[in-house]
């Protein structure tokens, strides 16, 4: 049975639910305005709202329209991820350069026990000097891998490595 196409947007959540063969549902996403997003170099999912369509391969007019469908290029809400980080690590991440990390002072507060954790964990930490620029602008890249017409949600993961690098150079070309 031939469809037209949920081309969902960004907005306040609107989803419809559609009956398919065998007594099946589908979940039509007219407009959805956030997503869990995955973090897999640190292993870290939040749900966070989606700010922005940046670049689609596939149509430019999808990026004009801020139409969201599987593999856009998105930008999305850094906080969750920026506060999950620095309870996690407790270091602060996305500081603007001439800025002063107190983290002495925010470790004094803490027991030896806490600090010693803190400790071991940063030992092997490595976070991408691009991913940090983008904590510092408070937003991130991310691609959707959910299909957001066919099963009413926008789920990606955050770009980070080679594949950040390459669609940040073809957006600079844009």
């Amino acid at each position: 049975m031939g469809r037209p196409p949920a081309m969902t947007k960004i907005g306040e959540p609107r989803i419809h639910e559609v009956r398919c063969r065998g007594g099946n549902k589908k979940f039509r996403a007219l407009k959805l305005d956030s997503g869990n997003f995955s973090w897999g170099s640190e292993v870290c999912t939040r749900k966070v709202r989606v700010l922005d369509v940046t670049y689609n391969a596939s149509n430019n007019e999808l990026v004009r329209t801020k139409t969201l469908v599987k593999n856009s290029i998105i930008l999305i809400d850094a906080h969750p991820f920026k506060a999950w980080y620095e309870s996690h690590y407790g270091i602060k991440i996305g500081l603007k350069k001439g800025t002063v990390d107190d983290a002495k002072a925010a470790m004094a507060g803490k027991s030896s026990q806490i600090q010693a954790k803190f400790k071991a964990r940063q030992a092997n930490r490595t976070l991408e000097s691009a991913l940090d620029h983008q904590f510092a602008s408070g937003r991130l890249l991310a691609k959707i891998t959910s299909r957001p017409g066919q099963t009413g949600r926008c789920d990606g993961m955050i770009l980070e490595g080679p594949e950040l690098h390459f669609y940040q150079r073809i957006m600079a070309r844009k």
